[in-house]
């Protein structure tokens, strides 16, 4: 029979829940369980693959093709769960499937309300993921903070949810803040009594406490905690801060937070542990060898979360190649504006991710162009690779005016344009090509030396891609088509002859790269990135 876990959060947004939910993931895991992971959105959009960076970080993108929550990559990231569209349920989901049982009549005349028709179809998306996975364990977060009225029919879904399942089989796990005042040297509990308050109201009593704070808790602050939030004292955990979030699940395990999940849960434990994690992991990114900075050139740099996915798999990068990778994060506009020259003059490697719109695109080609001719390791992701084809065809293939048709529609040499199925396109939600496609590789490419296979699977989020009409030439002038859709014959990936490291693909390989497993590119990018000439 499987078990649920929730989480919630209280206080304030951005405590971690994520990171908590995959790192207690990894704990059962640890102990031989199965698991699989939820993220409940409240937002109302479908998915956020309409939504702007600034306004919800990353959009990570799942192997059968779905735009969801950037928690998602922690969970994939951190376990072994198969993350599927199905592990990201939203409000808008919600709504959408209720409102279309009403307009068929399935409800046969009834007056459709929050309870029981919402809360019903919540419950029915997370019965169904734990029926779809067969696993132990299934971890459910609950996005948002208590006190939201966005996440209010969630909250009582659970509610609901954990008289059905029964004593035993359900467990309510509740991120709070316990925040230092310096002014006072006082470290105050009452932000979390009062959301763990507001939980009760709602009518689910939290059974552990993860708690974040700035140091480690004293016994006296503990005891408090669970006095007044009605928990015993040995369920209050430190959720402290940490230099690398790979180290979360360790600080778990000292606390014994995996023993006592699977205790409550009334799951029999296996004898496993984190020696491997911890040796593999951990060790290597606090004492690592050697050293490489890499400039990631993007244009929504002053937000962490937009890039997310990128720069953890340059940490996992960094990992396998025992390495610490230094992030030097460089706004395109920037480059535009005042050369690349300036930001990228002492870095080992540049990187080029994904991106949408006019914004900064001069400036990405400039950063092309820079490590193209000083023969700096490049990587360039989904428009890092675009960026790269436009530059060569400018200033290799004597195109000067070729450019991407989606920045400028009239071009007369569109060396990467819309793809065709893309053309009648009018609503922008969930249309793009998604999800994993296959791709042949050329043997003895460096693509080839990094994969050392002749076929993979990578996840895509586009609408544009190179136009095959400029093969020839570029083939003719030295690049390189390292990687070919084999159904529609797509350039997939390009690189430069006569470069250390010049690779650029269509998709998104920092989707599938783990702490414990990097991606081969990343792994091959760094490499290449410490040799340092």
């Amino acid at each position: 029979m499987t078990k649920f876990i929730f989480i919630t959060g209280g206080v304030v947004s951005s405590l971690g829940k994520g990171i908590a939910s995959a790192s207690i993931g990894k704990l059962l895991e640890s102990q031989g369980l199965k698991v699989n992971l939820i993220k409940c959105d409240p937002y109302i959009n479908v998915d956020p693959g309409t939504m702007s960076p600034y306004q919800h970080g990353e959009v990570y993108v799942t192997e059968d093709g779905a735009e969801a929550d950037l928690d998602l990559g922690h969970y994939e990231r951190f376990t072994n769960a198969k993350i599927r569209a199905e592990n990201n349920i939203t409000t808008g989901k919600i709504y959408d499937s209720v409102i279309k049982k009403e307009r068929r009549g399935d409800y046969l005349g009834k007056t459709v309300q929050v309870i029981p028709h919402i809360t019903n179809e919540i419950k029915k998306k997370i019965r169904k993921v734990a029926k779809n996975n067969l696993v132990d364990v299934v971890i459910v977060e609950i996005g948002g903070t208590v006190g939201d009225i966005e996440s209010l029919p969630f909250l009582e879904a659970i509610r609901q949810f954990r008289l059905e399942e029964g004593a035993g089989n359900t467990l309510s796990i509740h991120v709070t803040l316990v925040p230092y005042i310096k002014s006072a040297d006082e470290v105050k509990t009452k932000p979390t009594q009062h959301s763990v308050g507001r939980m009760r109201e709602i009518g689910i009593q939290p059974d552990i406490l993860l708690c974040r704070c700035i140091n480690p808790l004293s016994k006296a602050v503990k005891e408090k905690i669970a006095l007044f939030c009605n928990v015993n004292q040995v369920d209050v955990v430190e959720a402290a801060d940490v230099k690398s979030v790979y180290e979360v699940p360790v600080k778990f395990q000292e606390q014994d937070l995996g023993k006592k999940v699977v205790n409550k849960l009334k799951i029999k434990k296996r004898h496993k542990d984190l020696e491997k994690w911890k040796k593999r992991v951990v060790q290597r990114i606090y004492f690592p060898q050697k050293e490489a900075e890499v400039a990631v050139v993007g244009k929504y740099i002053s937000l962490q979360d937009a890039y997310k996915s990128i720069y953890e798999a340059l940490i996992h990068a960094g990992i396998e190649n025992n390495a610490k990778v230094n992030i030097k994060r460089v706004d395109s506009e920037k480059i535009q504006k005042h050369g690349a020259d300036k930001y990228l003059n002492n870095v080992d490697a540049v990187l080029i991710p994904g991106g949408f719109g006019l914004r900064g695109i001069e400036g990405k080609i400039q950063a092309a162009k820079f490590a193209r001719e000083n023969n700096i390791s490049y990587l360039g992701i989904c428009l890092g690779m675009q960026v790269a084809v436009v530059d060569f065809a400018r200033n290799c293939c004597g195109l000067k005016k070729a450019d991407s048709s989606e920045f400028n529609p009239k071009i007369l040499d569109p060396v990467i344009d819309l793809m065709l199925e893309q053309e009648k396109v009018k609503n922008k939600g969930a249309t793009m090509r998604l999800g994993a496609y296959r791709c042949k590789i050329q043997k003895g490419t460096r693509t080839y030396q990094a994969y050392k296979s002749l076929v993979i699977d990578e996840r895509h989020r586009h609408r544009y891609e190179f136009n095959n009409k400029y093969k020839k030439i570029m083939k003719k002038n030295g690049m390189i088509f390292a990687g070919i859709n084999p159904g529609r014959k797509l350039v997939e990936i390009i690189e430069l002859k006569d470069h250390r490291w010049f690779i650029g693909c269509q998709f998104h390989p920092e989707f599938k790269s783990k702490p414990d497993k990097a991606h081969p590119l990343f792994k091959g990018f760094i490499k290449s990135a410490l040799l340092k000439s």
